[in-house]
């Protein structure tokens, strides 16, 4: 973060505007928007910033300019001087405005244009009415405070409320109905809600990777708990207030055991709190999303699972690998590259027309080559082994079984890795093997 966004109240307050010409119109319209009183000036002097909250260069001598913004930052008072980055310590946001509600757009001042392209986006997309629904729920406030204290029951009551009938009333002008509504919600507000559990598939990492019912759900979530596995991306789109609890592991090197994950959702839940258990890929694809869910079924907790794009689908697709062809792979396989006690198991696992996913292989992959070759598949089927497949720090090692087994180990860089194995690996079109796009 380049610059902290902050929100001045200019009501009565004192605003220099330095220069003549329509920037400086521009600039001091907006000012008188938030009620600010206007002072102009063609050329600076010091005695101008006296009272003044916050002061705008524009259209003025480049001397002038100068002194404004070197003066500024002796007394502390905000200055942004247009098109002038460096002399700023305040810049002018492209505004999108639904009083009492307001979204500022900064790109620190390194492309203005984007930031209006990104505030026409906004613009298309939040209904006029919007404000009405912040205002609705400003008339409530001291009510919603009394009538739910806990702050857990009333971020949850507010929740569902501000996206409800009443709200949807009141976007549509209908105050007194939406009023209505919101009294009626409230008095049947529960001031200790039980809580709940969402295990949350992260996908492989890339936060434009999730459903939107997970980025829903992290926006809501009182508590965070989440594992290793590319999920940094994903966490910048949660609630930044929420609690976040790291529980990840690698294979033999648990930061909690699998009990202790169990334990700890159950008594989070227990104590009111909605929690997302974020997991990388799908959560019940070798991600013990069953086994928390069993527990939590157990404890009588409320849970709901959130499915996410598994390592195998995210791996295929950017590294331009098709799971299935008509020629040549008829079915796909997801395996684990190790079982419980540690064993690598592929029995059954050699059949024509398919092809293999192997999940979390590599520190076993010469034990999983020598069982397929066992089994009877030639170690000359095409093969290839995709690191943080999905994100754009994805990497790729093709090959076959036999050249992949040997150089892989050496190859990773210790990020999550998956071994695809058949005719179809061999088939992909590479053009559209490539890294993806920033998330």
């Amino acid at each position: 973060m380049l610059h902290f966004p902050v929100f001045l109240d200019l009501k009565g307050r004192v605003a220099l505007v330095l220069g003549t010409g329509e920037v400086a119109e521009r600039k001091a319209a907006l000012l008188r928007q938030a009620g600010a009183e206007i002072r102009f000036a063609a050329t600076f002097a010091p005695a101008l910033l006296e009272s003044c909250a916050i002061a705008i260069g524009a259209d003025a001598a480049e001397p002038e300019l100068l002194a404004l913004a070197e003066a500024c930052r002796a007394r502390g008072i905000p200055v942004n001087v247009v098109d002038k980055p460096t002399l700023c310590t305040a810049l002018m946001p492209a505004i999108v405005d639904r009083e009492p509600m307001t979204i500022a757009i900064s790109t620190g001042g390194a492309a203005p244009v984007l930031a209006r392209q990104v505030r026409q986006r906004i613009e298309a997309v939040l209904p006029m009415g919007l404000g009405r629904v912040a205002a609705l729920a400003d008339r409530f406030k001291s009510a919603v405070r009394r009538r739910l204290p806990d702050l857990v029951a009333r971020r949850r009551f507010l929740d569902a409320a501000l996206s409800g009938p009443a709200a949807d009333l009141a976007m549509a002008g209908r105050d007194a109905e939406a009023d209505r509504a919101f009294v009626r919600a409230l008095d049947g507000a529960d001031a200790a809600p039980p809580g709940i559990v969402h295990l949350v598939g992260a996908g492989p990492g890339a936060g434009d990777l999730l459903t939107l019912r997970a980025l829903r759900l992290l926006g809501e979530a009182d508590v965070i708990v989440h594992d290793r596995l590319g999920t940094e991306a994903v966490l910048e789109l949660a609630r930044r207030d929420a609690e976040r609890i790291f529980v990840g592991k690698s294979r033999a090197n648990h930061c909690l055991a699998q009990e202790e994950i169990n334990a700890l959702l159950v008594r989070l839940a227990r104590a009111g709190k909605r929690v997302v258990r974020l997991k990388g890929g799908d959560p019940l694809i070798f991600g013990r999303g069953g086994e928390e869910a069993e527990a939590l079924a157990e404890a009588g907790i409320a849970c709901e699972v959130v499915p996410g794009v598994t390592a195998a689908l995210a791996c295929a697709a950017g590294a331009g690998i098709p799971l299935t062809h008509r020629d040549c792979a008829r079915a796909v396989t997801f395996v684990t590259g190790h079982r419980r006690d540690g064993k690598v198991d592929v029995s059954g696992l050699v059949r024509p027309g398919q092809t293999l996913a192997i999940y979390m292989g590599i520190t076993m992959l010469r034990e999983i080559r020598d069982g397929l070759v066992g089994q009877g598949l030639d170690p000359a089927t095409p093969a290839a082994v995709v690191e943080r497949g999905g994100t754009p720090q994805q990497r790729v090692l093709r090959g076959t079984l036999e050249t992949v087994a040997a150089e892989a180990q050496a190859w990773v860089q210790g990020g999550p890795a998956l071994l695809l194995v058949g005719e179809a690996v061999g088939r992909g079109s590479h053009a559209w093997a490539q890294a993806p796009l920033a998330a």
